[in-house]
Formats: C-alpha cells, sequence, structure tokens
C-alpha cells in the first residue's frame, strides 16, 4: 500500500478550484449559442411568414407587426425581386451579435 506525502495534501480541491470556473464558462457559451441557434430559427420562420404576408398585397406595416409578434424586436425590410416579394428580418441579440434572415414568395398569391 502506497503512503501519501504531506506535499499532496489539497491539490485535488486546489484543482477542482481552477478547472472549475472553466468549465462553467464553456458550459455558459454553449448554452448561449443553443440561444442564438433557436432565435435564429424563429427569425427565418418570421421572415416566411412575413413575405407572404407581403406577397397576398398587405403593407409593410402589417407585415412587420406579425413579425414582430413573433420575434420581438426584430426589424423588417420589404425587398422586392421581380415577381417574387422578398422580406428580410433582423434583430440585434446581446453581445452585439445581429441575426438576419431572408424570405421570398411569389407576389399575387391568393
Amino acid at each position: 500500500m502506497r503512503c501519501r506525502s504531506r506535499d499532496d495534501r489539497g491539490s485535488v480541491t486546489a484543482e477542482f478550484a481552477i478547472a472549475l470556473p472553466a468549465v462553467v464558462l464553456v458550459l455558459a457559451a454553449c448554452l448561449w449559442g443553443l440561444q442564438v441557434a433557436g432565435q435564429q430559427l424563429r427569425l427565418q420562420d418570421a421572415a416566411a411568414a412575413a413575405a407572404r404576408s407581403l406577397a397576398r398585397g398587405e403593407s409593410t406595416g402589417v407585415a412587420a407587426a406579425r413579425a414582430s409578434r413573433l420575434v420581438p424586436g426584430s426589424t423588417l425590410a420589404r425587398e422586392p425581386d421581380g415577381d417574387l416579394e422578398c422580406a428580410r428580418l433582423s434583430l440585434t441579440v446581446p453581445l452585439g451579435l445581429t441575426l438576419t434572415a431572408r424570405s421570398c414568395a411569389l407576389g399575387g398569391g391568393q
């Protein structure tokens, strides 16, 4: 059986105290990344809904209000492209990252 020397006492506690903040930081970064990815998906869905609204002939204000209900704080830009009605939504998330989503729908649909 091996005896521990007195010099090794507390080394596990010190190593744990050093590693714990790094683990917490990596976990927080992963959770933030998942939250941003979910927000991007919601933004893309809202852009598709706004493009469909614009293609049906609704005003930009109505489409922007619908998109804002789906993703609060988003801004809508209308981008007609030939027969297509396109909507570009933007949203700034914490840490200054700006997310954008663009979707198009064939204009004149009922």
